[in-house]
């Protein structure tokens, strides 16, 4: 069973780390799972984020998983928060996206929406 996980809320809610929480546990329990990054979620892909020494990096934490992390492009680069290639069409001094995340377009999200077995809202 193939179960897409849409984020929109930044790492600052509670709710996106019931999200993470779900696709530990949907992993663990051998499910497909896939992340699609979207409005302030993208947020969670900056690697210029700083958290303090006690407090996890919900970015961190999603890498950890092993599995692919694409990011809405559009909501990141109004964000702030780009890859090389876009710094590079974009001239942008550098770039900030966490290692294991990537740039996608929403016709990835709506590939995966026609494919998953159901669809989740963060």
């Amino acid at each position: 069973m193939m179960t897409l996980l849409l984020l929109t809320l930044p790492s600052t809610s509670p709710i996106a780390w019931h999200a993470l929480k779900l696709a530990q546990s949907l992993i663990h329990a051998q499910h497909t799972v896939q992340v699609f990054f979207y409005q302030d979620a993208v947020t969670i892909a900056n690697g210029l984020s700083w958290r303090p020494q006690d407090e996890p990096s919900l970015g961190q934490e999603w890498q950890g998983l092993g599995i692919d992390l694409p990011v809405c492009v559009t909501a990141a680069l109004n964000r702030g928060i780009t890859d090389e290639d876009n710094a590079k069409r974009h001239q942008l001094s550098t770039t900030n996206l966490l290692p294991g995340f990537r740039m996608a377009g929403l016709g990835e999200l709506a590939d995966a929406m026609m494919i998953a077995e159901r669809t989740l809202q963060f």
